[in-house]
């Protein structure tokens, strides 16, 4: 039987088992969700072992020849060595500039961005609480314009970080952080695509990142951005996603609400659905889903039937922690 070394442990899969279900077997702690390679939530990178191309598909050209692969989709013939992505890296610390309300439960938190700190606007960074539990949040600031790091932190009731972040921390502490990982974000190239940008709660944060970038290196096709909420106290950031939208010809804000009846200027609905029900058919669109889980796996393939390549469809779904 093929043995796979995860994290300094060795687990022996079964016959026709996939690498997925070997380490749920043995209880090992990993990131899954659809387990149909759709989400890509199972991602790992292979450090001894060749992935398979059933492994790698739908993955990004950059992430298949860093030998990322999907968990769920390959079933080991020999032995391998495999990692978390971006767990190589080093964390660091760095000092709380500000936190300030967005909205009831949302909270914008600005770290100083530590000297040499490189990332995208869309990527996300994990944010360690004191007793050493991390959470990941996505980075809405902007390298080139902004000297801070931008998180919105939910507040999720019971959450180990969240909670701690909402109650107890304060501009001038001290947090530790992680480099920046991830490919949701906005790279230049094809300035004329269309761009669809979806979605729920904080999973406004990279979207926000994403869009100022995009606008800011000058981004000239259609650039459509749908948020949505239950009930209207989840939108925030309204006022200043207008001022854009009216600053520039080629960007539209699109608010949502769920339920209720929202006031005018807001749509009835959920985001997704609106936003594929106006759009209709997205060959040649690049399309941002971010948020919660179902959302982002539910439109993502909903996207691909609308004629989306998978390569265009670039996603961050937010798993809740179980603590």
């Amino acid at each position: 039987m093929p043995k796979i070394v995860f994290e300094g442990q060795e687990y022996l899969a079964e016959d026709n088992e996939t690498v997925l279900d070997c380490l749920i077997r043995h209880d090992v702690s990993v990131n899954y969700s659809c387990r149909a390679g759709v989400c890509q939530s199972c991602m790992m990178m292979m450090e001894e072992g060749t992935p398979s191309e059933a492994s790698q598909k739908g993955l990004k050209d950059a992430l298949r020849a860093q030998s990322y692969f999907l968990m769920c989709s390959f079933v080991a013939g020999e032995d391998i060595r495999i990692s978390r992505p971006g767990k190589d890296f080093q964390s660091m610390e760095t000092g709380v500039l500000a936190l300030d309300k967005l909205s009831d439960d949302v909270l914008r938190v600005r770290l100083a961005r530590p000297e040499n700190y490189s990332y995208f606007p869309g990527q996300f960074l994990n944010l360690q609480n004191p007793d050493g539990v991390e959470r990941s949040y996505s980075l809405a600031s902007l390298p080139d314009d902004e000297d801070f790091l931008e998180l919105h932190v939910r507040h999720i009731p019971g959450g180990k970080v969240s909670g701690w972040v909402h109650t107890a921390l304060k501009a001038g502490d001290r947090v530790t952080i992680s480099p920046a990982t991830g490919d949701c974000f906005y790279t230049p190239g094809q300035p004329g695509q269309n761009l669809l940008l979806i979605g729920t709660g904080t999973g406004l944060a990279p979207l926000y990142g994403i869009l100022r970038d995009a606008l800011r290196q000058g981004h000239q096709g259609d650039i459509h951005l749908y948020h949505g909420s239950s009930v209207m106290e989840g939108l925030y950031l309204v006022d200043a996603l207008k001022t854009l939208d009216a600053a520039h010809a080629n960007m539209h804000y699109h608010p949502c609400v769920s339920q209720g009846t929202p006031p005018a200027g807001i749509i009835s609905g959920r985001a997704d659905q609106k936003a594929l029900e106006a759009i209709g058919k997205l060959d040649s669109w690049r399309i941002y889903l971010c948020g919660r889980e179902d959302m982002v796996k539910s439109a993502r393939q909903k996207a691909f039937l609308s004629g989306a390549s998978l390569k265009d469809i670039y996603t961050d779904p937010f798993v809740p922690a179980v603590d």
